[in-house]
């Protein structure tokens, strides 16, 4: 008696707790049935995930019913207990209730609009609206690129925006636009034309803000066409800045390019060890600068890496012109030291090359700060004596090991014994 009595009650509690039932239009989901109903689906869901002691999440109930009611057969609701399934709050980043969130297959984004029955409506519609479109065109509708094939502009949406733009290393300009904005389709060309310019570089968005709200009202959208850039490296909302140029494809160019440099790391100075290290290096870059450097054994590990600090101070004073450095040891690539003329002046030495004109200049001055800096500014402004390179290959250029950073080990000469050489009588004195 007294255990159907605690059942009773148990049931009774958790009937109190349960927002919804059976008998409701809202799908309860749950761990075993959440990817057989939604991520391994086709179709447009809303998802509430909520708590049953949470007073908001019993507020929303009556609007999420009615929502339910109102989407059916168009959009599937559903609802997951984030008390009894955990792993489901911990899967999709739940920290508070209710989160709710739209997904389509295994993409997914959050709704952060006003949490009444026909806003999420017609949220739920907008995703139904693109996807139908997408399929029409014959796109997917999350695979993030644009639709026109040979675009370079990227097409965003609230799927895939938080893993394409703030969850990545790149540089990002994104348009927010209206389809119906005259402004906007006047930019498109430019835009285009500035994402092929810029590629390598800087990543052109562009997102639908009339269908993906969610992002849109984050960045607080209010006319159209409105640009946003996303430096390089880990994102926030504090980092995100307005775009503030103009709108041909030369203005987008020259405003983000600005933006890349400060944003971009030094580049690395790299030993010369190899073809393949300088191809990548330098092949494709405007200048490469060579320094060779005393042999180890002339100019110990301590020598050697004041000289490579002055190198990777001009590399970062110098990244805004997207130059190579490339160093070598004295007499380990002597066919590249014959190309540029090195070694009559002694090391350290340094030159500037010019690999697709085959040209380049000889640093004359002092292998110091002032004396590099001298002779790099000289050809930034297009001063200085520049020579063509010796030979109409490129040098040839021998595979070696990278220094390991430390001194040379000693050479050990060994005494001859001469005890047991017998002279013949002839050779004595």
């Amino acid at each position: 008696m007294l255990y159907s009595k605690i059942f009773g009650v148990f049931l009774l509690i958790n009937f109190t707790l349960a927002l919804y039932d059976s008998n409701d239009d809202v799908v309860q989901l749950t761990s075993a049935n959440f990817d057989k109903l939604v991520t391994s689906s086709d179709n447009v869901w809303i998802v509430e995930f909520f708590a049953p002691w949470c007073g908001h999440c019993k507020n929303l109930v009556p609007e999420y019913k009615k929502l339910a009611r109102a989407l059916k057969g168009v959009v599937k609701v559903g609802s997951v207990d984030c008390d009894d399934h955990k792993d489901l709050a911990g899967k999709f980043g739940v920290s508070g209730f209710p989160s709710i969130k739209i997904f389509i297959g295994k993409d997914h984004s959050p709704y952060n609009g006003e949490r009444t029955a026909k806003a999420m409506a017609e949220a739920g519609l907008a995703q139904v609206k693109k996807k139908v479109k997408a399929q029409l065109e014959g796109s997917s509708s999350s695979n993030g690129k644009s639709k026109s094939s040979g675009d370079d502009v990227i097409e965003l949406t609230d799927f895939n925006f938080d893993k394409l733009v703030m969850q990545s290393d790149d540089v990002w300009l994104v348009e927010l636009f209206a389809p119906w904005c005259g402004h906007c389709k006047n930019l498109a060309p430019e835009w285009a034309k500035a994402a092929s310019e810029l590629k390598g570089k800087v990543k052109l968005g562009a997102l639908d803000a009339t269908i993906h709200t969610s992002i849109a009202s984050k960045y607080q959208v209010q006319g159209y066409p409105t640009i946003k850039f996303f430096p390089g490296g880990k994102k926030d909302s504090s980092s995100v800045q307005d775009y503030d140029g103009g709108r041909t494809a030369s203005d987008i160019v020259t405003w983000a390019n600005e933006k890349y440099v400060v944003n971009i790391p030094a580049p690395d100075v790299n030993e010369l060890i190899s073809e393949e290290v300088a191809k990548s290096t330098c092949e494709s870059l405007p200048l490469c600068v060579v320094a060779i450097l005393p042999n180890i054994y002339d100019c110990k590990s301590e020598c050697r890496n004041s000289f490579l600090n002055i190198l990777k101070e001009m590399a970062t004073k110098y990244k805004q012109k997207m130059w190579g450095w490339l160093w070598a040891e004295a007499g380990s690539q002597l066919a590249v030291e014959e190309a540029l003329d090195i070694g009559g002046f002694g090391y350290p030495a340094l030159a500037a090359v010019n690999i697709k004109k085959s040209k380049f200049s000889l640093l004359r001055g002092s292998f110091s700060k002032e004396g590099i800096n001298e002779f790099l500014r000289d050809l930034a402004y297009g001063r200085g004596s520049i020579l063509p390179l010796k030979g109409t290959d490129l040098p040839k250029i021998h595979k070696l090991k990278k220094w390991d950073g430390k001194d040379a080990e000693p050479i050990v000469e060994e005494d001859i014994d001469l005890s047991d050489v017998v002279l013949d009588d002839k050779d004595e004195l």
